[in-house]
């Protein structure tokens, strides 16, 4: 039972933690296992746990736009995509995804388990961050891993060989369905991804996830549910008597007092809960896991950010810091294909129609039907190369555009960029593939019609984007523009990825599944660049994987944070979830995540040691 408002308000704690979602629930069932360190998680949104709509499987989408799961940020408008404004999963025609209530986004994401090249990771120490490197940070992601091997024959042999190197000890259980969805099959396992000319991969959770492969999710395959953050670090943990979660507490800002060092000291937190504004005290450490969107705001609202932005809405300026910049996004096109009629194909599509969504809840019981699905894939990371006969037209022209403007770009941004020509011109897999066995276009899907959308992802994208405070009232939103296609080679990617994903639907064995192209259909004619870049233009899709806007930086190269994870110009303020990442990587973020949160407490715990 989460604790009540006479628990917290007014008292003090060791660690405070805002945000109790993916990063904030694993930092904190860690930092508690130590019983003489106490430990308080502020949750804005409500406890949700143990609740049927999250727990259950193929609910893809349906907590997007419910106040109860999720938030309800909008961009700015686009004026290098559709010129409106744009929610940040447009392929679900709702408003910002990001996870709301305990567990936080991992409790309402489409399960998904990857990892990135470990030189992705390895780029985050190449530009000034000691220690962040694959081999430290998968370290941590495999402790927390549970994965369960799959009933022999339900999965090819060749993945099962690939989780070898998932961890099988944690508390997080992974796992594949009872059966593989017959569209994935025909995707996968019949080929059609390796007939149009994608290798199989062969590592791809050990560091390289370049090919064809079908991943477990974040599902505990014996009770056909969704494992998360508060399944699997708050609920074993929630006896422990230095562990105490506080939901609806909407942190406002940070509490913080100047030191003779010139530094400022976090002594607490302001929150507000139903309406009441109230104060809780820090002994040690303050703790923001509130999320891309939500830690910059806080800090924003504390004092510590770019004091132009500050100046701007009215808060006293502590600690100039560029504070929501450098934020990065993985921006997919899609194609949406209408599939024969045949009883065979079992497509989510069908759980629009109560009837059949509640057959389908009750196979659930004997471990069939699609309740008992997740996002399996078929998963393709791959190169432009591979997908594109202009790449090398579209590599050079990216090194022209880029090249002209690093003058004027900040230290850090251009070893970003230089790293990111890098990644193009030596063709580290940047892009992905991915089949997805129901209609997520931005229309309305026909009903009683079966539907398999096909995705291009550029997670390399080279735009950058902001998100500030737009006023100094905390229940305001935040205003974020992503600048989507501010550097038109991600545009140009993404083109050439939705031509690609309409020869992956003209190959056998998929082919011959496929009835028509429901999205774009005729109008985009094969090949026309220029009305198929209209149409990604258009309809281009944001998954919740928003990162980099408290950067882990040096502070001379446009830093938030430090290696540590500590605010420049504090003593005791540390962000920890995907805002600190300094550079894009590609993968569905999750996994990286938790391993964040993991590694963050062996540093805390490590500093607090001394």
């Amino acid at each position: 039972m989460t604790a009540k408002l006479a628990d917290v308000e007014d008292k003090s704690f060791d660690y405070i933690i805002v945000g109790g979602g993916t990063a904030g629930l694993t930092l904190a069932a860690k930092l508690s296992e130590d019983p003489n360190r106490t430990v308080l998680v502020l949750e804005a949104g409500p406890e949700n746990t143990n609740d049927p709509l999250l727990l259950r499987l193929a609910s893809f989408g349906v907590h997007f736009g419910n106040d109860q799961y999720s938030w309800s940020h909008q961009t700015v408008s686009q004026k290098h995509a559709s010129g409106n404004p744009v929610p940040w999963f447009r392929l679900v025609s709702h408003s910002d995804p990001s996870g709301k209530g305990l567990g936080g986004t991992s409790g309402v994401n489409f399960y998904g388990w990857g990892k990135p090249h470990a030189d992705d990771i390895n780029d985050f120490e190449r530009l000034g961050n000691p220690g962040w490197n694959w081999d430290r940070l998968n370290g941590h992601i495999r402790a927390l891993e549970g994965f369960v091997s799959p009933k022999v024959g339900t999965v090819p042999e060749e993945q099962v060989k690939h989780t070898e190197q998932l961890g099988t000890r944690g508390p997080l259980k992974l796992g594949f369905p009872p059966e593989i969805n017959p569209v994935d099959i025909a995707v996968y396992e019949a080929r059609a991804m390796i007939n149009v000319g994608f290798p199989r991969s062969v590592n791809p959770y050990g560091g390289d996830p370049r090919g064809v492969w079908l991943g477990p999710s974040a599902i505990d395959p014996k009770t056909h549910t969704r494992t998360y953050a508060a399944s699997a670090f708050y609920l074993p943990n929630k006896g422990r008597a230095n562990l105490t979660v506080l939901v609806e507490a909407y942190v406002t800002r940070v509490v913080t007092e100047s030191q003779k060092t010139g530094n400022w000291k976090a002594t607490g937190v302001e929150f507000v809960n139903h309406g009441r504004k109230c104060v809780v005290s820090a002994a040690r450490e303050v703790i923001l896991c509130a999320g891309a969107m939500k830690s910059p705001q806080i800090l924003e609202l504390s004092g510590i950010g770019s004091s132009e932005v500050l100046n701007k809405i009215g808060v006293p300026v502590k600690v100039d810091l560029p504070v929501g910049e450098n934020v990065q996004d993985h921006p997919l096109a899609a194609i949406t294909l209408e599939l024969k009629v045949d009883p065979a194909l079992e497509t989510f599509d069908m759980l629009r129609e109560p009837e059949i969504a509640a057959k389908h809840a009750e196979l659930v019981k004997s471990g069939k039907g699609l309740y008992t699905q997740s996002v399996d894939g078929p998963y393709c990371y791959t190169t432009l190369s591979a997908i594109s006969p202009n790449a090398e037209r579209i590599q050079r022209s990216a090194e022209d555009a880029i090249r002209k403007k690093l003058h004027a770009c900040s230290p850090g941004r251009r070893l970003q960029y230089e790293e990111q020509l890098e990644r193009l011109k030596t063709g580290r897999a940047g892009i992905e593939i991915l089949g997805f066995p129901i209609d997520v276009s931005f229309s309305t899907p026909i009903p009683g019609k079966k539907y398999v959308t096909l995705c291009a992802g550029q997670f390399h994208a080279f735009s950058r984007g902001t998100i500030h405070s737009a006023t100094n009232n905390p229940l305001d939103p935040p205003e974020y523009d992503p600048n989507y296609f501010g550097e038109d080679v991600d545009l140009q990617i993404l083109v050439q990825g939705a031509h690609f994903l309409r020869k992956l639907a003209s190959t056998s064995p998929l082919k011959e599944l496929v009835v028509a192209e429901a999205h774009p259909g005729p109008a985009v004619e094969p090949g026309n660049d220029e009305q198929m870049r209209a149409y990604v233009r258009k309809t281009a899709g944001i998954p919740p994987h928003t990162s980099s806007s408290c950067s882990m930086l040096p502070r001379d190269q446009g830093g938030v944070v430090d290696a540590s994870l500590k605010v420049y110009g504090t003593d005791n303020l540390r962000v920890v979830d995907l805002s600190i990442v300094p550079i894009n990587f590609a993968t569905h973020p999750q996994a990286v995540v938790y391993g964040i949160a993991s590694l963050a407490a062996e540093i805390i715990t490590s500093e607090n040691a001394v």
